[in-house]
This record gives C-alpha cells, sequence and structure tokens, in this order.
C-alpha cells in the first residue's frame, strides 16, 4: 500500500482559488449579472440560506446557451498566488481539494489546469444545449463541503488533524471549522470573525508558511 498524503489543503473556488464568482459570469451571458451579483453577496454573507440562494440565482440563467461557457472559462483568473500554493504542497508530499458552490462545468476546466487533486461542485442541468435554470442533483451548501473535507481525509488516510481548510464565505465555515485549521482568506467579516486565521493580502503564496 502507499504511502498516504501527509496533508491535505481545501479550498473554495470562486473568490478563493479564482479571483471571480463563475455564476455572476455565467448571468453576464444571459444580461442579468448586477441582479445576480447581488444576490451571491448576500449569501455569501450569510444573509440568505445558501441553497434556496443559488437555485433563485440559477433560474436565471435559463436559455443560457452551451456555448457561452467556454466565454466564461475565458473570462476565469487564479488567484495570484494559486499556482505557488498547490506547486508548495506537492513538493512538501500534500494534495489540494477544491469543493464549490459553483460549478463542475467551469471548475473540470480550471481545477486540473492549476493541478488541484480532488474537486466538487454543483451541475447545471441542461436540455438541447441549453440551461434550463435548475441545479443537477444535490446542492454542494456548507454540509456538504464539510463533508467532502471529511471524506478525503478519510478516503486518503490523512489524520483530521493534517487538514487546512480555506474559504471567503459563510457557507465555508462549516468546512473551516471540521478542518484543523480554518483560514479566512479575502473573506467577508463574518467569516474573518470566525476563522483561526486570517490571511490579509489576497495572494495565496501567503498560505504557503502555514502548511504543516
Amino acid at each position: 500500500m502507499s504511502e498516504p498524503p501527509r496533508f491535505l489543503v481545501v479550498l473554495d473556488a470562486d473568490s478563493t482559488l479564482i479571483r471571480n464568482e463563475v455564476i455572476e459570469l455565467i448571468a453576464d451571458e444571459a444580461g442579468r449579472g448586477a441582479e445576480v451579483a447581488a444576490a451571491t453577496e448576500a449569501a455569501m454573507r450569510g444573509e440568505v440560506d445558501f441553497a434556496s440562494s443559488l437555485r433563485a440565482r440559477v433560474r436565471t440563467l435559463a436559455d443560457v446557451p452551451l456555448s457561452a461557457l467556454d466565454r466564461v472559462r475565458a473570462r476565469v483568473e487564479p488567484t495570484p498566488g494559486a499556482a505557488e500554493l498547490i506547486a508548495a504542497v506537492h513538493d512538501r508530499g500534500g494534495i489540494v481539494g477544491v469543493v464549490s458552490g459553483g460549478f463542475h462545468e467551469i471548475l473540470d476546466t480550471v481545477a486540473p489546469s492549476l493541478g488541484v487533486d480532488l474537486w466538487r461542485a454543483n451541475r447545471l442541468a441542461v436540455e438541447d444545449d441549453v440551461l434550463t435554470g435548475e441545479v443537477s442533483g444535490p446542492i454542494v451548501d456548507a454540509e456538504a463541503k464539510a463533508a467532502t473535507l471529511a471524506a478525503w481525509a478519510d478516503d486518503h488516510r490523512v489524520p483530521r488533524a493534517r487538514t487546512l481548510a480555506i474559504g471567503d464565505g459563510a457557507n465555508d465555515l462549516a468546512m473551516m471549522s471540521r478542518a484543523a485549521l480554518g483560514l479566512a482568506f479575502n473573506a467577508k467579516p463574518l467569516v474573518r470573525a470566525r476563522a483561526d486565521l486570517v490571511i490579509g493580502p489576497v495572494d495565496l503564496r501567503h498560505v504557503i508558511p502555514l502548511l504543516p
């Protein structure tokens, strides 16, 4: 049996691994960008239930053609230091997971391009090559994020004491509390108040000194 990874780092995607909120980029394609941005901000501050908010926001994406997602992927920008952090984790014998309230349709391209080992996100329902405005399958919400971190740690035989979670929004708090170290990054005030540590600069290289 191969040796297990030394540790596990799990990041949120939108506004953490990447600079964008992907649902807002897709909403731009439907002409609803400003409306969805306001709803996303409320959800990240913890003012509304994430799952209900996500379903409402995804409804605004109905009839966006799948071809528009190519334009969305082209607009995604990795957060400064993302590639360097992932390389540093690998150099130290760890693995990197990303669990997102965003969408596999984008993360399936972004995650492997940055060297991410594991990822999970929501899926958009599609019919006749257009988005239906529904989410396909269970919502990846706060508890799903926490459960995913725990499952990845168990699957890879990484003790919970050697897990680190990084997030920015209210739906990351459960995941951050489940990890041995929860880092607020580019975070809302509620998250900064409850995190174990706060990373001030929006540069993931600042996480490297904290790696086990």
